[in-house]
């Protein structure tokens, strides 16, 4: 019996789905797409003549796919340690269009996924996001449909209950989005009322040298600093909370962690070590 294979038109038929199904499991609009992309090799060298529903199949074949990144993502996260920075940020793709897709998904959403297992990642996005029946992920996370249906139960509990404690980082992505824009166009006043009075300043020697500039203290000077500046630099994702890059012609050159107090930024700190810059992946909210 001969072989039905599918087309190259049938499988962009259905791209926008696929890709919407990898980036919930994976929060990169980059590795989506190369998920999407390791989808279509598998499936144009798959016999398609048995499949009813080429939809769902695609998709089950995408999130088996995704289930590999995402168990490949956590062995390098155990090989570094917990203490290594985790920042993501698509490389090769719009940043707008990944900013765009992130919203629809919702910044705290995909920090909470971020927090399951890969199994009940998957899980939870395929059925409660997908609506794809148990008895199709199953096989995918070798498990039974029974086993399926009480990991994806689980992760919905965490979701629900991480949730609303992770309801302030849209408040702080805002905060931080809005101190870039108030830098950039040279609101001095602005960047005050943003910044904690006792905010403080602090670079790495790797830092210092890029930027020429120096530790400093307090509303005044840190808003002296960023005034004017900030053109190259974005939110984005470091360990689940806001952190800004600074990314020239698409190439990392350094990272400032961000903590608050209250709803004021209260410290900034300049990663510049190009040894640490290279080692950790980025993720554009």
């Amino acid at each position: 019996m001969r072989e039905e294979k599918i087309s190259a038109d049938e499988f962009e038929a259905h791209r926008p789905h696929l890709r919407a199904v990898a980036f919930r499991m994976l929060g990169s609009l980059s590795e989506a797409e190369d998920a999407v992309q390791e989808a279509w090799l598998k499936a144009a060298r798959a016999d398609v003549g048995g499949v009813k529903n080429l939809g769902g199949w695609l998709t089950t074949v995408t999130g088996r796919v995704c289930l590999d990144l995402l168990r490949s993502r956590k062995s390098r996260r155990e090989d570094f340690g917990t203490e290594e920075p985790q920042v993501r940020l698509a490389r090769r793709v719009d940043p707008e269009e990944e900013a765009v897709l992130a919203d629809s998904v919702g910044l705290a959403m995909l920090v909470v996924l971020d927090a399951l297992s890969p199994v009940e990642r998957l899980a939870f996005v395929l059925h409660d996001l997908f609506q794809v029946p148990f008895g199709e992920i199953a096989p995918i996370v070798e498990r039974s449909p029974e086993t399926t249906q009480r990991i994806a139960s689980r992760a919905r509990q965490r979701v629900r209950g991480k949730s609303s404690v992770d309801g302030d980082l849209a408040r702080r992505h805002q905060a931080v989005e809005a101190f870039l824009q108030a830098a950039r166009d040279g609101e001095f006043a602005t960047l005050l009322t943003l910044l904690d009075p006792t905010v403080t300043l602090r670079l790495d020697e790797d830092a210092i040298r890029l930027s020429g500039g120096a530790d400093l203290v307090g509303a005044s000077a840190v808003a002296e600093a960023f005034s004017g500046q900030a053109r190259l630099a974005r939110a984005v994702l470091l360990d689940g909370e806001i952190a800004v890059a600074v990314v020239p012609r698409g190439k990392l050159l350094m990272v400032f962690t961000v903590r608050f107090e209250g709803d004021r930024i209260a410290e900034l700190r300049a990663i510049g070590d190009r040894a640490v810059l290279d080692t950790i992946e980025l993720h554009v909210p």
